[in-house]
């Protein structure tokens, strides 16, 4: 049970799965070093360095963490993973001698990190995929329903709504492929020694045995180690998979800040989802503020932070180590994942709820969408004859006439006035000026496009 009478993380109750908090805890940490330790022993045996009731004596006690006697020898030694070490050869009294024999403690724990960063990857790509498909549900759903698009935050021209989720989709798409590909290039340190030239395993084995050892210990841990290693493995591995991280969470990001922009009550084309006993504000009865998106937001902004502290630890890693990454790694490394994975878990709740408001869309397009459509009368008045300055011209003051309209608060005239402007009809009849001005049919080829990204994100999250 979660002790409240002292500091807990967020992620210890509030954020992420409990799936990536169970990865990420102590138990999970010391239960994947003992699987190393116990690696490292049978692939010793065949060299006839461990005696095989000393190897399963250490299997007999393999899952038996004793967090309490752990941290009470490490009270006194002040070293964790030598705490553990002695914790599980108290257990196991037949092979509990020959553990970590030629080890170094970045040995096992750069591994187990690696092991852990691989499973982490591997949740948050399933997560990943999931969140496509829903994208794509969304896309397909809304591919053709026209609204006004904005640029510069100002109404410009009709697009869709697929289209519009279209563009965060396909960059996440992109960065979750990017994420695909790092998958099989993670690597651990490998087993070689206190400053990496496995001398300790070439001292016990001869170089050739050692570089068997550690082959076959890649094999029965199946992660593939670096070739080059000081005491710890580059840490510069670690930087690019947390930027890959932070990167995955632009789209994301943008997602929800244009969802706050669009659910404010002016524009209320979109919401989030907001549950009948929600309170939205303590002071404030009537708010319905948007604090899922708000809170991813929130998030990807500590975690777009996090790959400078990662920069810093590969860096500042001077000659083969110091052990200034030690205490921000313990932190770093869980807190990315389990953001990104509070963050993914939020999105697919945010999709699957959200509430679109059509009779804004229409509202707003019918608003702004005669705008718009003045492109259309310009490209059909110039193909007429038409001077394409002159018509500019009179088309822009035919629309900042109608703006002033719209600013004391009636609908918006654009359409009629054009259609009986005297120089527009030297062009264009009043009936071709009118079609023209139909603003929903200046969609382009949006729904299509939007349709086709939808395919090709089921293909890739199947």
């Amino acid at each position: 049970m979660t002790d409240f009478d002292v500091y807990q993380s967020p992620f210890t109750f509030r954020y992420a799965s409990p799936e990536m908090r169970a990865l990420w805890s102590e138990t999970e940490k010391r239960k994947t070093w003992r699987r190393i330790w116990l690696a490292l022993a049978e692939a010793q045996q065949t060299f006839g360095l461990v005696r095989p009731e000393q190897a399963q004596d250490l299997r007999a006690h393999l899952d038996e963490i004793d967090l309490p006697r752990a941290l009470a020898i490490e009270a006194e030694i002040h070293h964790d993973l030598m705490a553990e070490v002695r914790t599980y050869a108290e257990q196991a009294p037949i092979g509990g001698g020959i553990l970590h024999l030629g080890a170094t403690s970045m040995d096992i724990e750069d591994n187990a990190d690696a092991l852990r960063l691989r499973a982490a990857l591997r949740l948050t790509l399933a997560r990943l995929k999931k969140l496509l498909n829903e994208f794509a549900e969304k896309i397909e759903r809304y591919a053709a329903t026209p609204l006004i698009a904005f640029t510069h935050l100002q109404p410009a021209e009709p697009s869709t709504l697929g289209y519009r989720l279209a563009l965060y989709a396909q960059d996440l798409l992109e960065e979750t492929r990017s994420l695909e590909n790092f998958l099989p290039h993670l690597r651990g340190k490998g087993f070689k020694g206190a400053v990496g030239s496995a001398a300790s395993y070439v001292e016990l084995l001869g170089e050739e045995n050692a570089a068997a050892l550690e082959s076959a210990l890649s094999q029965a841990l199946d992660l593939p180690f670096f070739p080059i290693a000081s005491q710890t493995a580059p840490r510069k591995q670690e930087y690019d998979l947390l930027a890959a991280l932070a990167g995955l969470s632009i789209p994301l990001y943008k997602f929800a800040f244009d969802l706050r922009l669009l659910q404010s009550p002016p524009i209320g084309e979109l919401a989030e989802p907001f549950g009948e006993k929600q309170v939205g504000s303590s002071a404030m009865p009537f708010k319905r503020n948007p604090i899922r998106a708000e809170k991813i937001n929130s998030l990807a902004r500590a975690l777009a932070g996090l790959p400078r502290v990662a920069w810093d630890n590969a860096a500042h890693s001077l000659l083969e180590r110091t052990l200034d990454d030690s205490a921000n790694r313990r932190s770093l490394l869980p807190e990315a994942f389990l953001t990104l994975d509070e963050i993914l878990l939020t999105v697919s709740g945010i999709l699957r709820g959200l509430r679109v408001d059509e009779t804004a869309l229409a509202r707003n397009l019918e608003t702004y969408g005669p705008f718009a459509a003045t492109e259309r009368v310009l490209m059909a008045a110039v193909k007429a004859g038409a001077s394409r300055q002159e018509m500019h011209e009179i088309l822009r003051l035919q629309a900042l006439t109608a703006w002033e309209v719209l600013r004391a608060g009636k609908p918006n005239p654009l359409t009629e006035n054009v259609r009986r402007d005297p120089q527009i009809l030297r062009y264009l009849t009043a009936e071709q000026t009118h079609a023209l001005m139909d603003y929903r049919q200046h969609l382009g080829s949006a729904p299509a496009r939007a349709r086709a990204l939808a395919a090709e994100l089921r293909r890739f999250a199947v």
